[in-house]
């Protein structure tokens, strides 16, 4: 079992360079506490829950090659980077320098995108989904061959390369693992099953037990070991004290988002033990958790948590 750290929003503090040292301190602690890797969003509003587009966000993949110079050890990926915002040769691209950076530490991280205000607010096309997953497939064959092939050429309804040189070529033989998050049934799995390494899905363990069921029929379709694709799942990760903050954060989750918190772990170190030993029953291989009130203490913390629990 393994475990990453998704840094989802970033200090108030606008001194130079606080922005920067405060993911930097986040990023190290996850890797020092034995982390898998780390992820950044790929948007450039922050999202509603955190505060919206009045409140800071930076580029991932700049920020990506940053803490490739600040650390050693962990992976670095988007979570997921949106289809829409780049040609999927620039990103093959991107994510190609990202893994010379970081000494073979990159992972594509992709989806179909989904934040409409942003795309209106900086000029993005954002087409029906549809069109948005057709692009998606399309992405994925071209990022895949750019990582693999010398000089590959690919017509699409989309998106084209002819004889596309990627050079120098990423570290990792085969290229930078690829991360599709999203866990539509028809499509997303589907494509998940057909490009990808791994697949990001959300929920608790009954409806990640159904999606990797789907998943692993979709892998059966397609003629490949469902075992070669890793099972990984974002979530929300609150450490309490004790039962009873974990029934009063919870509540409070509840009435602000108005549903169960379904793609939240929230409990005290016992309880999340038992919620990620029921996940990884459920079939989740890679826990990636966010923690927008977290402190560098509290993702070690967490970290000596796990490490104890699952020796990850």
């Amino acid at each position: 079992m393994r475990f990453g750290l998704q840094i989802p929003n970033f200090t108030t503090d606008t001194t130079p360079g606080a922005l920067f040292e405060g993911v930097v301190a986040m990023a190290t602690a996850a890797e020092e506490a034995g982390y898998d890797s780390v992820w950044v969003m790929d948007h450039f509003y922050q999202l509603p829950p955190l505060g919206g587009p009045s409140q800071p966000m930076l580029d991932s993949y700049t920020l990506l090659g940053a803490l490739a110079t600040q650390t050693s050890r962990v992976r670095l990926g988007t979570m997921v980077t949106g289809v829409t915002y780049r040609n999927p040769a620039h990103l093959a691209k991107i994510v190609t320098t990202l893994d010379v950076l970081s000494a073979g530490r990159a992972i594509l991280g992709i989806g179909a995108a989904w934040y409409d205000v942003e795309h209106e607010g900086l000029g993005f096309d954002f087409p029906p989904a549809g069109e948005r997953l057709d692009r998606l497939e399309e992405a994925l064959q071209i990022c895949r061959a750019m990582f693999t092939e010398e000089a590959p050429t690919f017509e699409g309804r989309y998106y084209r390369i002819h004889e596309a040189s990627n050079v120098p070529a990423p570290v990792q033989p085969g290229g930078p693992m690829i991360l599709v998050g999203g866990g539509g049934e028809k499509r997303t799995l589907q494509l998940v099953a057909r490009y990808a390494d791994m697949a990001n899905i959300v929920g608790d363990a009954v409806t990640v037990a159904h999606k990797v069921e789907v998943l692993r029929g979709h892998c059966d379709a397609a003629g490949r070991d469902p075992s070669e694709v890793t099972v990984s799942r974002l979530s929300t990760l609150v450490l309490t004290a004790n039962e009873e903050e974990t029934a009063a954060t919870t509540d409070f989750v509840e009435q602000a988002t108005g549903d169960r918190p379904l793609t939240a772990d929230i409990g005290t170190e016992d309880q999340l033990v038992a919620r990620f030993e029921e996940l990884a029953a459920a079939g989740v291989d890679y826990f990636v958790f966010n923690m927008p009130t977290g402190t560098p203490d509290m993702v070690r913390r967490v970290g000596e948590v796990l490490q104890g629990a699952f020796g990850s």
